[in-house]
């Protein structure tokens, strides 16, 4: 059982009680419309939805396309009982994805005018079983996923040096483990900061600063090894994303996942 076949088994149980009781077997036309501007995300997971209850779909807005409030995105074709069972789990799809989408779009289009070459990426603060949906939401908004998970690439934080001891021994033991992954770490401050870049870290990240302390050591960074990908991480919000926009290759905020406020959009099914 995949993943939409678990969603839809959680939201039906045993079966739609109140459209068996008021519903016939008869077939009709629904459409679903946003409700609100937007970056629209989440279309072929809600065709895909609608499929799986012996829907047909008809695609009229593309994941990518900024939608407007009132907009026709998807019209659909079947059985009234299908369209009702599939309706709540495509909507979720929709309004979730395109909320986050559209908070990741706000974003990158506001760094990119402090610094048109940085990097706006999400984390793995996602909700469990729903990550990679809402990291390729992200990516549809423009922005870029990060890791999917912990086999992906080498971070190691605050809690990974108080076992090791140093940001210099970490870094290395990283690097001796497997050559084919990038080694990424976390530091809190200027000397950690170099001492990482001086250990040969791949990606730096600086985490919990404020603009003028991410400059510090970006320059730092930059002035050691420009190769290494200076990354600002903790505390940043869509307001303040763009401060630091300047000196930074990448952006990363758990906002754009966790905070993402839902799109409207809703179902109506045409007489």
């Amino acid at each position: 059982m995949d993943l939409i076949d678990l969603y839809l088994q959680e939201d039906l149980g045993q079966g739609d009680v109140t459209s068996q009781a008021l519903v016939d077997d008869r077939e009709g036309r629904a459409v679903i419309a946003a409700g609100q501007d937007g970056v629209l995300a989440g279309v072929e997971e809600a065709v895909e939805v609608f499929r799986r209850v012996g829907c047909s779909c008809q695609v009229l807005a593309n994941d990518g396309d900024k939608v407007t409030g009132g907009q026709k995105v998807l019209e659909i074709d079947g059985p009234l009982k299908g369209m009702l069972a599939g309706e709540r789990l495509a909507l979720n799809f929709l309004m979730r994805m395109s909320g986050i989408a559209t908070l990741t779009r706000a974003v990158v289009d506001s760094c990119r005018k402090a610094n048109p070459n940085v990097v706006i990426a999400a984390t793995r603060k996602t909700t469990p079983g729903f990550r990679r949906y809402e990291k390729k939401a992200v990516r549809i908004g423009g922005g870029d996923p990060h890791r999917f998970g912990l086999d992906d690439a080498f971070l190691i934080k605050d809690n990974h040096l108080t076992v090791v001891g140093s940001v210099f021994k970490a870094v290395r033991r990283a690097q001796s483990f497997s050559f084919g992954k990038k080694v990424e770490i976390e530091v809190e401050d200027l000397d950690s900061a170099k001492e990482a870049s001086r250990a040969g870290a791949d990606i730096i990240m600086l985490d919990n600063m404020t603009p003028a302390q991410a400059k510090e050591c970006y320059l730092a960074i930059k002035g050691i090894d420009q190769r290494i990908t200076v990354e600002v991480s903790g505390g940043i919000t869509p307001k303040n994303a763009k401060a630091y926009a300047h000196y930074a290759d990448v952006i990363s905020m758990g906002a754009l996942t966790h905070s993402a406020p839902a799109m409207h959009l809703s179902m109506h099914i045409l007489q």
